[in-house]
This record gives structure tokens, sequence and C-alpha cells, in this order.
């Protein structure tokens, strides 16, 4: 058996320093993420004028309930969908400021409308510099009311937390009504969160779709982030891929994070799969089955399932996974184009991506600037050895030495002789 450390959680890393930041006191994050995306949000908050001291296993952040300590800021987001879209939030429900926000080239791309539309129906004086609805935009904070909203969260879920989080911080409260849903798991991240804080959501209406947020505020606790579900699936496809059998502990039948889910298409795939208290455990023979599959509500693991595809006894289809084409990357034909150079027949649709069995070739992949992209062929390429990247680097997104990590599982035995108190054990280290 080999142990996986996988390091924590980038969505709740990134919720914790918006609740932290907006709570009354000062919050301590346990092992927190340190990587491009969850550094650039804590530099975000700095530049706000927000207290982040950062240790090596806790960051400490000193809230703000009246918002941002500073009345101008100019806060370059990185490439961090989340740092883009919550700090903004963040800063909107200040009582005075003005405040810009601007980002990478990759993150100009990617859309936001849906959350700048709700934020000025609330009043907040928002203004996009250039394209409208995408960054770079600039906000008068005067502080939030309240009210009624309804809101199409169908390209990304992150544009409802945004706004869940936001409720308490206004002088009424928010009622939100979502009309389109996508990765709906997220949102129960968010609202359990939001609970760990002191703030508790109401849910329902048609479709359990109507969000009451009260006001009042957060106040400040100590918050442990579980590890990485995302980066938890390589592993798990890895040993599904290869028959070995991988434990990442930290992800426990509670955990918070549903692409945890994923094992769930290994399961279906032929891997034996168990999840305790504390853990899961995923081991397989290497041999798996090809099947059609759902992955609306885990569509950030789409790129592991359609780079371990090929190697299925049968066609792999993956369908309602449209919102992943305005992720870092058109990721469905980032995976078709990739797997293409590998020889490997691939069609696509809108939502969907449908994969035949092959003998997979190495050839270069190209990352488009995407970290999911390059992890996720890496496990492919335990089975083809010989594949590149054009950018591997990009993995400092969300997992600065995942390469590290990697290696050092690829080079474990497969089939290893077990000692006593002796698994084998690969610290998945985040410096």
């Amino acid at each position: 058996m080999t142990v996986i450390h996988v390091p924590g959680s980038k969505s709740v890393t990134a919720r914790a320093l918006f609740l932290a930041a907006a709570a009354n006191g000062t919050s301590t994050l346990v092992r927190p993420l340190s990587s491009d995306d969850t550094e650039g949000f804590a530099e975000g908050l700095t530049g706000l004028g927000y207290q982040v001291v950062r240790e090596a296993e806790r960051w400490r952040i000193t809230g703000r309930p009246s918002g941002p300590a500073v009345t101008e800021a100019d806060i370059y987001c990185r490439d961090g969908a989340t740092t883009a879209r919550f700090l903004p939030t963040l800063a909107a429900a200040g009582a005075h400021g003005t405040y810009r926000f601007d980002a990478s080239a990759q993150m100009r791309r990617r859309p936001l409308a849906p959350l700048t539309e709700a934020l000025r129906t609330l009043g907040v004086d928002l203004r996009h510099e250039a394209a409208e609805g995408h960054h770079p935009l600039r906000i008068t904070a005067a502080g939030i009311r309240g009210g009624e909203l309804t809101l199409d969260a169908g390209q990304s879920s992150q544009y409802l937390t945004a706004l869940l989080m936001l409720g308490p911080l206004t002088a009424q409260g928010l009622r939100i009504t979502v009309t389109e849903l996508v990765s709906a798991p997220y949102i129960d991240i968010t609202l359990a969160m939001m609970r760990g804080f002191g703030v508790e959501v109401t849910r329902g209406g048609p479709g359990d779709n109507v969000f009451t947020v009260p006001p009042g505020g957060y106040r400040a606790t100590t918050y442990a982030i579980e590890p990485d579900a995302s980066t938890a699936s390589y592993f798990f496809a890895a040993a599904a891929l290869t028959g070995r059998e991988v434990t990442v502990p930290g992800l426990g039948r509670d955990a918070l994070q549903g692409d945890l889910g994923f094992v769930g298409v290994l399961r279906r795939m032929g891997a034996e799969v168990r999840t305790t208290a504390e853990s899961t455990t995923v081991r397989s023979t290497g041999t798996l089955r090809g099947l059609t599959v759902n992955m609306r509500d885990i569509s950030d693991t789409m790129p592991t399932l359609a780079a371990i595809a090929p190697y299925a006894s049968g066609p792999v289809r993956i369908e309602d996974v449209g919102n992943t084409r305005v992720k870092e990357c058109d990721r469905l034909e980032a995976c078709a184009g990739n797997l293409r150079r590998m020889g490997v027949t691939v069609a696509t649709g809108p939502d969907w991506i449908e994969i035949q069995p092959g003998t997979p070739r190495a050839a270069e992949i190209a990352t488009h600037g995407d970290h999911r992209i390059v992890m996720s062929f890496a496990v492919a390429g335990l089975r083809t050895p010989g594949l590149t990247y054009d950018d591997p680097g990009c993995v400092r997104k969300t997992f600065p030495r995942f390469h590290e990590a990697f290696a050092a599982f690829a080079q474990l035995p497969a089939r290893p002789e077990p000692g006593p108190g002796n698994p084998g054990r690969v610290p998945a280290a985040q410096g």
C-alpha cells in the first residue's frame, strides 16, 4: 500500500481566506494550500489592507467586518479564478474605497458577467475597463444593503459561492434564487464552511435552489484545511491504471469536497474503493472497463478520466461537462487534441467527449497553461512512457511540487512487499 499525503484543498483554502478576512477576530487556517493561486489570494488580501501572517503550516488572518483597511488599491489576481471572483466581492462590501482588479491574460478570458451583474443589481458601482463581463474591473465601495437576486450559475458555481459569502456582510442579508447550477457539490463546501464561521444559510424553494443568507457577519475560528480531492484524483487514477493500491489520509466519508466522488467513477470501471472515516483507498488489477458517465458535479476531474480512458477495454463517454470549456482553457478540446496526438480516436460535442480504447504513443502534451492538463496526462505517462509537456511548470498554480511527488510515486514497485509498519509513503510536499 502506498500512502499519499496530498496538499490542502485550493477550494477550501480560498473560501477560508475570504471568510477569515470578513470575520470578527483573528482566524487560524491549519495546513492551507501554499500555491500560486492561494498565495495570490493572500497577497490580494494584504493589498486591501488585511493582516495576513503566513507560516509553514498555519496562516493567521485578522478579519475586518467593515471591509478593506485601505481606501485605494490595485490588485493583481494572477491566474486564480477564486481570487478574481471572490476578492472583488469582498471589497464591494466595504464601507468606502475604490479598488481595481486585474488578472492574467488567461483569467481575463474567463467569464465574470453573471457575478458582476448580480453585484450591480445590489447597487454596487462596478465598471469593466475593457471587455464587458471580464477583468479588469473597478469597484467603488459604499456598503451593500442586500435584498433579492436571481442568478445563473450554469457556467461556474463560484458566482454563487461569492454571493453566498457576501450575504452576511450586507445590511439586510440576501435571498438568491438560482436558475442553473454547475458543480453543485462546491456549494455544499461553501455552506459547510460558512457554518464553521458562524453563519447558517437556509436552503429551500423549488429544486432546493433558493438560498436565504442572514446578515450579521462571521466569527473568527481555527479552521483545518482538508487535502485537495481534485489533486488526489491523479493518484487514485494512477492506482487504478497501474494495478497499485493508494491511500489518501484526510479524505474520508465526511470530506467536504464533491470531487472525491471521482473514486465512484473508478469503481464503476472495475477498481476497488474503500472509504473510512479517516481516508480513502483505491486498488486495482490495472484492468479498466469503459463507461458512460455524467460528470457535471465533478467536472474538474474530467481531464483525469479522459487521460486514462484510452487504456480501458471499451469506449469512455463523459457527458454534461460543457462548463469545462471556460476553465483555464477549453479542457474538452485540450484533452481531445492531446489524445489525438497520442494516436487515440476521440469525438467531442458541445458538452461531451467520447474516447475509444487504443494503444497511445508518446507525444508532447499541449498544456495550454492549465495545471490540470499536465497532472492528468502525467497519469497516462505511467502507461505510455516518453510523454513531455510544453509548460510543465504551470502545476505551480495548485501543486508546486507535483512532478517530484508523482515521480516518487512512479518509482515505487507496483506490488511492494509488505513490511511491519512500512507501507510505501509519498509525501506530496507543498513548498
